[in-house]
């Protein structure tokens, strides 16, 4: 069997530089890649320290695509963060302005807190049960 592996997600974003200041210094993933493609189109990757899928953060073209800027998922969390220091990450994206939709719940699976990214998509930052 032929192996298989998810390497990257895209995300359509407004503006690039905003969504790597996002990725990068909100929420502390690495940039991979930042390559001008040409006519102000960039190959723009991000992920998780250490983690091997990336974002890659595509810059609405058209209009089509800015009108699903923030909502690729039909307003469902669709992407999930998860985290071994849930109250360390969570004071670094508070400190860093991250808006949180709730506060931390503690459910059986872990604590779980839907914020949004820089684009309006929601996420859930997931970290071990207490």
């Amino acid at each position: 069997m032929v192996g298989l592996r998810l390497s990257l997600a895209a995300v359509v974003v407004r503006d690039y530089d905003e969504a790597i200041r996002f990725f990068v210094d909100a929420l502390g993933f690495d940039l991979v890649e930042d390559t001008d493609r040409g006519e102000g189109r960039r190959w723009v990757v991000v992920r998780p320290a250490g983690a091997e899928t990336g974002l890659l953060l595509a810059r609405a073209g058209d209009d089509e695509q800015a009108q699903v800027v923030g909502r690729q998922t039909g307003g469902r969390v669709g992407f999930f963060l998860e985290v071994d220091d849930f109250d360390a990450q969570w004071d670094r994206m508070t400190a860093a302005g991250v808006e949180f939709l709730e506060q931390p719940r503690y459910e059986a699976y872990g604590t779980v807190a839907v914020f949004v990214d820089v684009a309006g998509n929601r996420w859930d930052l997931l970290g071990p049960p207490r």
